[in-house]
């Protein structure tokens, strides 16, 4: 996974990441907000999910301690990261400061 995890961060979209665990309340509570977000941004970012207990190794590589942890990589380099569960329009605000995606 890891080159090609290499290859989906250093894609010329906007990579917001979600390392989630399906054991986690929190991480299902925001599924269907990600999704909402993807779905107003289409093309603009690519959302990806990754599940901390099928890629352990990427986990620690990002040092997540809790999920869900989101991170927000622009050109290949990491601009943003947070713990918890945020709101869409949080998340929204988020892309719009740190890429060049209009929401």
């Amino acid at each position: 996974m890891k080159s090609s995890f290499n290859d989906i961060i250093n894609s010329e979209r906007t990579v917001l990441v979600d390392f989630f665990a399906t054991w986690c309340g929190p991480c299902q509570a925001l599924m269907p907000i990600l999704k909402s977000v993807k779905e107003d941004l289409g093309d603009a970012v690519k959302v990806v999910k990754i599940d901390i207990d099928k890629n352990n190794a990427l986990a620690l590589r990002y040092q997540v301690r809790s999920v869900p942890t989101m991170l927000l990589f622009v050109d290949g380099k990491l601009v943003w990261r947070q713990s918890g569960v945020l709101q869409k329009q949080d998340i929204l605000k988020v892309l719009q400061t740190y890429s060049s995606t209009s929401v």
